[in-house]
């Protein structure tokens, strides 16, 4: 877990700030020399660095790789809400951002130069507060690239698997998933639509909710009356 602290006993041992500046560097220059085209659009700052990260990965031949060094910074800062609050303070010093930068790798396990890279360059930027934006959506371009659609299964009360698997095989099988096309499923929980289910897939929604089906009823009988 990180604390502030934590960042300034580190920042004693860290690399130099130019170390951080070269890295900078690389990056930026692998991922603006790259012609590769990514698979969907992005917008936003964090998009921008994302879309970034995705080109210098494929030039490098290290997507995969790549891929697995974001996922576990993602899942580093879902767990440290602490973590998030120390990446977005204004008054972060070279020193302090090294530091962040060499505990990020370190916590998360990254050993790929792409991300490494990413942190510097969003360390010397002072953005390193996009941090968990982009990691969010460089998983859309990874999720694009693979073929994956993404199903969105809100329910009153988490789902067993049993029947997140029934509704992916039927899914699966209809028009709203292209061909050669896989799902990927998600069950989030919002108590407020009282029962049934609200099943996104791609842009598309299918509401069969009691929430919905209540206020279908009271415009109907508001109308009436």
């Amino acid at each position: 877990m990180f604390s502030r602290q934590a960042v300034l006993r580190a920042a004693r041992s860290a690399a130099p700030q130019r170390a951080i500046q070269a890295q900078a560097r690389t990056y930026a220059a692998a991922a603006s020399n790259e012609k590769v085209k990514a698979p969907v659009s992005l917008f936003g700052l964090d998009g921008t660095y994302a879309t970034a990260l995705y080109t210098a990965a494929v030039k490098t031949s290290s997507l995969e790789p790549t891929a697995k060094g974001v996922t576990s910074l993602a899942n580093l800062l879902a767990k440290d809400p602490k973590l998030v609050g120390i990446l977005e303070a204004p008054t972060l010093s070279a020193a302090d951002k090294s530091a962040v930068v060499s505990e990020l790798t370190k916590s998360a396990g990254v050993s790929g130069e792409t991300v490494k890279n990413l942190l510097a360059a969003l360390a010397e930027n002072n953005r390193l507060g996009l941090l968990p934006g982009v990691c969010a959506k460089f998983g859309e371009l990874m999720s694009a690239a693979r073929g994956e659609v993404e199903m969105v299964v809100t329910s009153a009360q988490p789902l067993d698997n049993k029947t997140l698997n029934r509704l992916e095989s039927a899914v699966s099988k209809s028009s709203y998933v292209g061909e050669g096309k896989k799902l990927k499923v998600k069950n989030q929980v919002n108590p407020d639509i009282i029962g049934g289910l609200i099943v996104e897939v791609g842009e598309r929604t299918i509401d069969l909710s009691v929430s919905a089906k209540l206020a279908k009823m009271n415009k109907l009988l508001t109308d009436t009356l």
